[in-house]
């Protein structure tokens, strides 16, 4: 007899894994664990690398650069914005896969789009060491693709390969590896201005680093497709559940969206707006930045030991009122106490969110596979790349760049409250399917 979980608590990961090939057989053991960790590892060492340094390595490297001279505010907002641009291309791309490999005949499974993208992470990392500022702009935008390829390349194979060996809730494992990225490339900012060290060198420092990580994924990612197990005498198709209604996925498709605006700013100009509002030689500035990774991890793991039968739309819900929480505390509480609890707030559900939403977003369409997920990551770089220049131009306008932060900051939060509410009109009304059991 097998137990089968409310849909919301163990929904099908995408693409490949379906509700049969949970099932044990012979050739594949249900539950495995020690393969199940070498796979949640090499998936946080893989976002490590190619979120935490290939995409937000730039937050803490940004005062530098300004400091060296070579970018101003409104140049970093958009060499941030081209980076967000790309993880928008990349998550299209990653969409189109399935209409692409019908009419090439193939294209490369979710352990080789990994291994490529790391590559590309650790190389245009590098070159952002380069005297280069022209191509500057398409380094960032190509590691924005990067990254959203690794990402959803990187989720898509170890969920499954995890549901395949017994072990799904450590899917949350995988999603700590942001934040610990942030963490090391956060820690070693205050030493690398105590030692007079250019922005230039801290990009190289950050590709080598890179390259440590993607060596320590490398060995995982390979042999293609997770291997499947079907149940006997059932198929994925015959078993996945009707779609929700297309206005609920409309509905988390959109709320997602808003949670890529709700943060950017913050996770943007951290640095920046603490050094503005800190006294000069402050400390503080600097640590902020790894405080928010150190939430980032620890909200990834916390999201492992949630009760799967919980309803998810109520935890997106939590946790977007736990962000905007972070993100208003830099603005009413402008010390180092605020920014610090600020910083950890914003953090905590920030993975979360996404494994949260995607675990959703399965449930809500399994039949779409990458396609559904593709789109929702990519309303979420919508909102990424509305952030920065949204920044820009009001601090254009403000009377000072204080107040231009404090007039964003406030934008992001209220976007935060409004995609909270959105979860709560999705679970008010379309209630939840009762828990099952199948034998």
């Amino acid at each position: 007899m097998i137990s089968t979980l409310h849909p919301r608590g163990n929904p099908s990961p995408p693409c490949t894994v379906t509700q049969a090939s949970l099932s044990p057989s012979a050739d594949h053991p249900h539950t495995d664990g020690a393969a199940a960790l070498r796979v949640a590892l090499a998936g946080m060492a893989a976002l490590a690398a190619a979120m935490g340094i290939g995409r937000f390595a730039f937050t803490p490297l940004l005062p530098m650069m300004l400091h060296d001279g070579v970018v101003d505010i409104a140049t970093g907002s958009w060499l941030a914005t081209a980076n967000y641009a790309g993880y928008l291309a990349g998550a299209l791309l990653y969409m189109a896969l399935p209409w692409l490999g019908r009419r090439l005949g193939g294209v490369p499974g979710n352990a080789t789009l990994v291994r490529c993208g790391l590559v590309a992470t650790v190389l245009l990392t590098g070159m952002l060491a380069l005297p280069w500022p022209a191509a500057w702009p398409l380094l960032r935008m190509l590691a924005g693709v990067a990254s959203a390829l690794v990402f959803l390349g990187t989720a898509n194979w170890c969920m499954g390969r995890l549901a395949h060996l017994g072990r799904p809730a450590w899917g949350g494992l995988i999603f700590c590896g942001p934040g610990l990225g942030i963490v090391i490339t956060g820690l070693p900012t205050s030493a690398m201005v105590a030692a007079g060290w250019s922005a230039a060198a801290g990009w190289a420092a950050f590709s080598l680093l890179a390259a440590v990580l993607c060596a320590g994924a490398w060995a995982v990612f390979q042999g293609g497709e997770a291997p499947l197990a079907a149940a006997p005498g059932s198929t994925g198709a015959a078993s996945a559940p009707a779609p929700r209604p297309a206005a609920e996925r409309a509905l988390l498709a959109i709320a997602y969206g808003l949670a890529g605006l709700g943060y950017i700013v913050t996770a943007t100009f951290l640095p920046v707006i603490a050094r503005a509002a800190l006294p000069a030689g402050s400390v503080w500035p600097d640590l902020f930045w790894p405080i928010f990774g150190a939430g980032v991890a620890l909200g990834a793991l916390l999201s492992t030991r949630i009760a799967p039968t919980r309803d998810r739309r109520w935890l997106l819900a939590a946790a977007y009122v736990l962000q905007a929480g972070g993100v208003a505390l830099g603005v009413l509480w402008p010390g180092p106490a605020g920014f610090a609890l600020g910083s950890l707030l914003l953090g905590l559900p920030f993975t979360a969110i996404t494994f949260f939403a995607l675990q959703e977003a399965r449930y809500q369409w399994p039949q779409a596979g990458a396609g559904f997920t593709g789109l929702m990551t990519a309303l979420y770089g919508i909102g990424q790349i509305a952030g920065p220049p949204m920044a820009a131009a009001l601090l254009a306008r403000a009377g000072s760049r204080a107040q231009g932060f404090d007039w964003a900051l406030g934008v992001a939060g209220s976007v935060l409250l409004l995609g909270a509410v959105l979860y709560g009109v999705m679970a008010w009304r379309w209630s939840p399917q009762h828990k099952v059991s199948t034998g």
